[in-house]
């Protein structure tokens, strides 16, 4: 093509953009000249057949007509703008459209607020596989192996030896056949148990355990310490705990503790059920004999019963949800019902 030809081109794009008379027209003039397939990039891989001596001048004209193709089809678009907005009926005045902040999920706030509590008494986090073995789920905590949660019809067993884990508590056991103490880790995470779904059961729910074992002493009185600045810093500054006895094959002597109702402040209510405490998590002494299952895991005395100290608790994730956020049935945190969801924004 002539430096004439690509002159008059020139000439006669913009003559049709100045003509257009709406914005579906004034596209097509882009594509016809400036589309992949369009004539301006056609001249741009043709300039290689033009004649050396003619290069130059050939490529200078054909950039300043992008250019002024470019800028005559700004203009032409910001002088078509207003009537279409006019033909198309645009009321100014109508409110504009609200979009809803996101929120963030009434169990991932428990988990994090916790996961930072706990940072402050120099916890780590640690995470575990959701498919457990047989030794770190029920063996190494000490759990007879005629227990009833072995059963199937209490567990999600995989394999004759894998499972969909029932606790977090087998991520402690990794944890202690990897790390020399001191250990000192809560363990957020799913679990999974045959229950039979309900206003306050699930079959797949959340817990965090915790594990503290050291050379040093370590007692009752440091575990209720814990969870005593855990409950202030949850459930408020005039939260208190209590320790009833009870029984758990990973610690002796066992405990359930309960954090005073933050409701009421003790008085009785509907929430605690007039007794003024809410049953919050299992606790205890870790058993010497977890020790040993994790000396014989380790192949080692790392963990010897008579010079290692620890504790442990643990508790469910909704039901913490379910307390301090005023939620009746634990099925509203998993059905994704934004009228539910949006009051946590």
């Amino acid at each position: 093509m002539t430096l004439a030809e690509v002159e008059a081109l020139h000439e006669r794009s913009l003559d049709e953009v100045a003509a257009v008379a709406d914005v579906a027209a004034l596209e097509a003039v882009r594509v016809r000249y400036l589309g992949r397939s369009g004539l301006l990039p056609a001249l741009v891989r043709q300039m290689k057949d033009v004649p050396a001596a003619e290069r130059p001048e050939y490529g200078k004209r054909t950039h300043a007509w992008r250019a002024a193709l470019e800028g005559a089809l700004a203009e032409r678009q910001a002088a078509l703008g207003p009537v279409l907005r006019e033909e198309a009926g645009f009321d100014c005045s109508l409110p504009g459209r609200w979009f809803a902040p996101g929120a963030k999920h009434p169990v991932s706030r428990v988990i994090e607020e916790t996961a930072a509590i706990f940072a402050r008494l120099g916890f780590s986090v640690a995470d575990g596989p959701d498919i457990e073995n047989r030794f770190n789920n029920f063996t190494a905590l000490n759990t007879p192996a005629h227990h009833p949660s072995m059963d199937a019809s209490d567990t999600f067993w995989l394999t004759d030896e894998l499972l969909l884990r029932t606790q977090t508590s087998p991520v402690q056991i990794r944890m202690m056949t990897q790390y020399l103490p001191p250990v000192r880790i809560i363990t957020p995470g799913r679990t999974y148990r045959r229950d039979t779904t309900d206003a306050t059961h699930s079959a797949n729910f959340h817990q965090i355990e915790g594990l503290y074992v050291d050379t040093r002493p370590v007692s009752l009185a440091d575990l209720k310490s814990t969870l005593a600045y855990y409950a202030q810093e949850m459930m408020g500054a005039k939260a208190g705990v209590r320790f009833r006895p009870h029984f758990f094959p990973f610690t002796e002597p066992s405990v359930e503790v309960d954090f005073s109702c933050h409701v009421c402040g003790g008085k009785g209510c509907r929430v605690c059920k007039m007794s003024g405490w809410i049953e919050i998590a299992g606790a205890g002494i870790v058993d010497p004999r977890v020790y040993e299952h994790v000396n014989l895991a380790r192949g080692d005395r790392a963990y010897d019963p008579e010079k290692v100290y620890g504790y442990a608790f643990g508790f469910g994730v909704e039901r913490i949800a379910m307390i301090k956020y005023g939620i009746p049935d634990i099925r509203w945190l998993y059905e994704n019902d934004m009228r539910f969801l949006s009051q946590m924004a």
